[in-house]
């Protein structure tokens, strides 16, 4: 049969098949660990199942199993809205990150050091340890390239520059405001008892709460950084791209973020 022939394979089908792989390994990523991974591994059985009725030339079942896979794209839709979301998400972003970082890069020659507009990383990592000293539960959303503004209207607007003290006071117990995320774009706290969407990811350790839920949901939902302080135990925790990004001290913590803030 045509279909076992390996004398006529191109370079161009060798490159097919490594697109493919890396497809759906990406879809499995985003689908790990969720609900949505038992569908995901029912449709690849259904799939193979109707290329195997086609290759045997079962007509009666092929045209049954194509027909439901066809209709079922519509369905795939709505059952995996998030996941085709975050997915576009990820391809955007990387193309927006490169620019962005590039005209960082370019404005460098051009921009001294009072117009810089980077974040204080040192003074918000200096504050998370000193709300992890007092066990003063905090949760801190950096903005990166996605927009943050469909989270930012839940909560209050505001526009101060980053600083130590500003973020500690804050955060504190019986401040109207530490109820809640912080928004930080560039240099400024623009946004604080703010809203997050929360995850519903049940791979998610039942010992944290719903502070580390709404991190979590942010960023699934965005390329946005987050930095928890727990108030149980004073733990703070670091989360990209919807997964724990584990470091040592809190030398190291300032170091991923300088990385992935350039």
């Amino acid at each position: 049969m045509e279909i076992f022939d390996f004398t006529t394979l191109r370079i161009i089908d060798i490159v097919d098949i490594i697109l493919v792989a890396a497809l759906l390994y990406y879809l499995y990523r985003l689908v790990k660990g969720t609900v949505a991974i038992n569908i995901f591994i029912g449709i690849v059985i259904v799939y193979g199942i109707w290329r195997l009725t086609e290759l045997l030339q079962m007509q009666m079942l092929s045209k049954i199993l194509g027909g439901f896979l066809g209709v079922g794209m519509f369905a795939l839709i709505v059952v995996f809205q998030q996941e085709i979301r975050r997915f576009l998400l990820m391809l955007g972003s990387t193309n927006f990150g490169a620019r962005r970082r590039f005209f960082k890069k370019f404005k460098a020659f051009t921009l001294n050091k009072s117009q810089d507009s980077s974040t204080n990383i040192k003074a918000i990592v200096e504050a998370c340890k000193k709300l992890s000293a007092s066990k003063t539960g905090a949760i801190i959303v950096i903005e990166r390239n996605n927009s943050l503004d469909f989270v930012k209207h839940t909560g209050d607007t505001m526009q101060i520059e980053v600083n130590q003290p500003i973020i500690e006071s804050i955060f504190y117990k019986n401040s109207p405001l530490h109820d809640g995320a912080m928004i930080i774009e560039d240099n400024f706290i623009t946004a604080t008892r703010v809203i997050l969407p929360v995850s519903n990811d049940k791979s998610i350790p039942l010992r944290f709460g719903l502070r580390h839920r709404a991190a979590f949901g942010v960023t699934e939902k965005t390329d946005a950084v987050s930095i928890v302080v727990s108030e149980e135990n004073g733990q703070i925790s670091y989360l990209k791209e919807g997964d724990f990004v584990l470091f040592d001290d809190i030398d190291e913590l300032q170091l991923l973020l300088q990385k992935d803030l350039m």
